[in-house]
C-alpha cells in the first residue's frame, strides 16, 4: 500500500517522494519501507546530482544519518524539464518513522554547488490507520 505523496522545490529542483511499507517482509521488530523518488528540474539550467545527505528517525528515538555520492550509485544529469527516477528502502525498528535530507546538486554552466531540500515524508504501517 502507498502512502501519500511528499513534495518540495528548491531552486527549479521538484522532489516528489512516496513510500511504500513491506508487511510481509516485516518481522521481528524490522519494519521494511520502500520510498520512490523523482527528481524534476523546473529551472533553465543543467544540474547534477552529487550527493545525499539523509536523516531517518523511527518512533524509538533512533536517528541514522547516511551520506553518501549520488543516489543508488548514480549522478544523473538533468537538462531542463528532465527527470530522474529511483527507488530505495529502509529498516526501521518501529512500524513509524520518517526521513528527511539534502541533495548536492552542481549547475554545469557554471559549476555552482547548492542544496535542494528532499520534503519531510513518513514511514508508517498502515495498520496504524486502522
Amino acid at each position: 500500500m502507498f502512502g501519500d505523496l511528499f513534495s518540495a522545490i528548491t531552486d527549479g529542483i521538484l522532489v516528489r517522494v512516496r513510500t511504500e511499507f513491506h508487511q510481509k517482509h516485516s518481522h521481528n521488530g524490522n519494519f521494511v519501507f520502500t520510498y520512490y523518488i523523482t527528481i524534476t528540474n523546473t529551472s533553465n539550467q543543467t544540474v547534477q546530482l552529487m550527493r545525499r545527505h539523509w536523516h531517518i528517525y523511527d518512533s524509538k528515538g533512533t536517528h541514522q544519518e547516511v551520506e553518501g555520492e549520488g543516489v543508488i550509485g548514480q549522478q544523473p544529469i538533468l537538462k531542463s524539464g528532465q527527470s530522474h527516477k529511483y527507488v530505495s528502502g529502509c529498516h526501521l525498528k518501529s512500524d513509524m518513522g520518517k526521513m528527511s535530507g539534502t541533495y548536492l546538486m552542481k549547475r554545469i554552466d557554471d559549476e555552482t554547488l547548492f542544496e535542494v531540500k528532499i520534503p519531510d515524508f513518513s514511514l508508517i504501517d498502515p495498520v496504524r490507520f486502522n
